[in-house]
């Protein structure tokens, strides 16, 4: 009996080749993309004062291009390759059509779509380091910062969570898909990077309302229906197990919103639109270490919990504690992706269902929530599952604090961190030569950028003034 045509063996399709799951792998990873460029692109545009909208937005257009230029060239290898220490992987090209076209690690398809899906997961932990920055930040100094942390940090935690070789991988870490390589290691970095950086000025501190509220909620809504592919991508493959993380994790999201929505009204009478975004963000960071480890039941508690802890560390805590007020986080990444994700690699080991467990590792029975194990009679699996998970935490927070630090100091010696007093009052202009929204009359100067060499400045002038602006 013969193959239909398209399950034939050939060389562009080896008999290892999964189409369906090469397909959903390649989908999910643009999809992921696409919650950077243009998702956060457009939400760190228009949530920030309007000097501010083009350097913000470019900050991370500029991450994405780079980290993808690091990734083939030294950063991929670093994470899943070769093991170089316990914790990291040798540098080393994924160029070569040998091995780029080979069966990768995981999944039944080749590295090279393996190379693509994770690199949009390195893309967008810079690009939410970068939100805490945002409004001070030397661009210069950013353009070294990026490769500088994507090469020392970054690979350090995805190879030891995620790499099969990696020693936190194999002492039974649960993140499904990046909870603590993404979400704790993105808030712990722009939380320490906001310290050595300095503060935005005591004018943008006090006020600094977005240009642009309805641009806002397109950005958080790419990045909302992105992470089907952000989660939905953590299988490898089209699988049951595929279908339940996203799920959860839409769940696990509209739930937090809903409970950070509720505590807005209930403690400040109005429904905060800025509010129901961070607690969109808290709920989608929480259930991403679990999506595909527990039951919709527990994704429900886990949203309850999202909504509400983070909200408090941030309406609450934050403004007690004079550390936290003294560092200038502008996106907040401390509360929506450091305490979130911890909560969330917390959760899992609690909430972690063994079935769901096999499905996604392994038959090894070690992986266990504690809820499980006191169920089952296996108490001692599911507290040492909950050790490991705060193993992990600790970890992930000790490596990017005191590597973001070394990193900061080293930059300053080359470049300013911070922009200059006078660039901190102009923004934007100052910076890039460009405005965000270039009308008449509000602030364009015509002519001043090489871009601008090419138009008749005198016949703009004549329109500008027979147009009534």
């Amino acid at each position: 009996m013969e193959l239909p045509v398209g399950l034939n063996i050939s060389e562009a399709s080896p008999d290892w080749l999964n189409k369906g799951d090469n397909a959903w792998q390649l989908t999910a990873a643009t999809i992921v993309g696409m919650q950077s460029v243009p998702g956060l692109v457009i939400l760190y545009g228009s949530i920030v004062k309007k000097k501010w909208a083009i350097n913000s937005a470019f900050m991370a257009l500029y991450a994405f291009a780079a980290v993808l230029v690091c990734w083939v060239g030294w950063a991929f290898q670093m994470s899943f390759g070769d093991e170089m220490l316990f914790f990291w992987g040798k540098p080393n090209f994924a160029l070569d059509q040998k091995y780029l076209l080979a069966q990768g690690f995981a999944g039944l398809y080749p590295r090279a779509t393996l190379v693509f899906f994770q690199f949009v997961f390195a893309a967008i932990t810079v690009v939410l380091v970068g939100g805490a920055l945002l409004g001070r930040m030397n661009f210069h100094a950013w353009m070294l910062f990026v490769p500088l942390w994507l090469t020392f940090s970054y690979t350090i935690g995805a190879y030891s969570i995620w790499c099969p070789t990696g020693f936190l991988a194999k002492a039974g870490v649960m993140d499904f898909s990046g909870g603590f390589v993404i979400h704790l290691s993105s808030g712990v970095a722009g939380f320490t990077a906001a310290y050595w950086v300095g503060p935005r000025t005591s004018k943008d501190r006090e006020r600094f309302p977005p240009n642009n509220i309805l641009l806002m909620l397109a950005g958080a809504g790419l990045l909302w229906m992105g992470w089907s592919g952000f989660n939905g991508g953590g299988p490898y493959a089209a699988n049951i197990d595929a279908s339940l993380a996203v799920l959860n994790t839409h769940v696990c999201t509209a739930t937090s919103l809903l409970v950070w929505l509720f505590l807005d009204i209930l403690f400040f009478a109005k429904p905060s639109v800025i509010g129901a975004v961070q607690g969109m963000i808290t709920g989608l960071v929480c259930i991403t270490p679990a999506a595909g480890l527990v039951q919709g039941w527990a994704a429900i508690i886990m949203g309850i919990l999202s909504g509400s802890i983070p909200w408090y560390t941030m309406m609450v805590l934050h403004k007690k504690i004079s550390f936290l007020k003294y560092v200038d986080d502008t996106m907040a990444v401390f509360h929506t992706h450091a305490i979130a994700g911890s909560l969330g690699g917390i959760l899992t080991g609690f909430f972690a269902e063994p079935r769901l467990n096999r499905l996604f590792f392994t038959p090894d029975p070690k992986y266990i929530g504690l809820a499980y194990g006191m169920k089952d009679g296996r108490l001692g699996a599911g507290l040492r599952q909950m050790g490991v998970q705060i193993g992990g935490i600790v970890f992930i927070v000790f490596i990017n604090v005191f590597i973001t630090s070394v990193i900061c100091l080293v930059v300053g010696l080359i470049v300013p961190l911070r922009l200059s007093e006078e660039e901190l009052e102009i923004g934007d202009d100052a910076i890039h030569g460009e405005e965000a929204y270039a009308l008449w009359g509000d602030g364009e100067k015509f002519g001043t950028h090489p871009m601008n060499d090419g138009f008749d400045v005198e016949n703009s002038k004549t329109v500008q003034m027979t147009s009534g602006f």
